[in-house]
């Protein structure tokens, strides 16, 4: 069992990230997207903290401009603008098909990468892409999801999809940038703390400017269940999630653990049918499959 601890913590990332998204998507229908957005952020950078003081991690007020420059650009555009489009896709499409978006995010990057710095894509990666986009274009077309109460709404249901796809540029954009400012084996832990900050800080001067500071708290005190929702979010996400992944990536190969990490759509197909009583037939469930399966061969080769 020892010699998988690797692939199970990669497994038990995809089974927490699954977890977060849709604790994240209840505190939204009860509070509003921006709203969850702005406090997961605070709750997210207290358990980063929490982190580094456990796994004795030095924090990273020495770790030089030009890297807090490029990973802050990377937390503001993955976390503070990516993640709002994500989170307004929970809540328009529900956790399932807003996921199995997002697991295109590493395949964007590839692209970037491809287009804007020279990175060269092989054959088997160009057909992982085409796979990925087949199994998205069949979940997307599969009518049947419009019929429960998160896809009730066609241009909701339009919508979202457009918000799950914004969601999974930013973060592509994001890792991009996040890999300047991880170079010379700097702490990845380390680096999600300086991109939560900076997307914190932004996040709230902005609330500020629109004058929006009381109203977040008013809505917080409004409904104390979706606080909770958006502390267990932000535990099992930024903390734990983050936490296996880096053990994931230390203790088994990066592409194996990448593929694993990346399977919260497959997850979330039970609790989509279950605790959202979606209903959503075969072709949606094949076609998450072969997004899985685009982003292995990707991944893997």
């Amino acid at each position: 069992m020892s010699d998988y601890l690797g692939e199970l913590a990669a497994l038990g990332t995809s089974v927490l990230f699954a977890g977060s998204s849709v604790f994240n998507t209840n505190a939204g229908r009860q509070v509003g997207s921006v709203v969850v957005n702005r406090m997961r952020l605070v709750f997210a950078v207290g358990w980063l903290l929490l982190a580094h003081l456990i796994l004795r991690i030095p924090l990273p007020w020495q770790a030089g401009a030009e890297r807090w420059f490029w990973l802050s650009a990377s937390g503001i555009v993955g976390l503070a603008i990516g993640d709002a489009f994500l989170f307004q896709a929970f809540v328009w499409i529900g956790p399932r098909i807003s996921m199995m978006l997002m697991a295109l995010a590493p395949i964007i990057s590839g692209i970037l990468a491809w287009l804007f710095l020279g990175e060269v894509l092989s054959v088997s990666q160009w057909a992982g892409l085409l796979l990925a986009l087949l199994g998205v274009s069949w979940v997307i077309l599969d009518r049947r999801g419009e019929q429960t109460r998160v896809t009730a709404n066609p241009q909701h249901y339009r919508a979202g999809i457009l918000f799950g796809l914004g969601g999974a540029v930013g973060q592509a954009v994001g890792v991009i940038l996040a890999k300047r400012g991880l170079a010379g084996d700097f702490p990845a832990l380390s680096g999600s703390l300086i991109r939560m900050i900076a997307a914190m800080i932004v996040i709230w001067m902005l609330t500020l400017f629109t004058r929006q500071i009381r109203y977040t708290f008013n809505q917080v005190a409004k409904h104390p269940r979706a606080t909770w929702y958006i502390w267990f979010a932000s535990l099992l996400g930024p903390f734990l999630g983050v936490t296996l992944s880096l053990y994931a990536l230390q203790n088994t190969a990066v592409a194996i653990a990448s593929v694993l990490a990346s399977l919260s759509p497959i997850v979330l197909l039970p609790v989509s049918h279950f605790v959202y009583k979606e209903k959503f037939g075969w072709g949606a469930v094949i076609g998450t499959v072969m997004v899985m399966a685009g982003v292995a061969l990707f991944f893997l080769t």
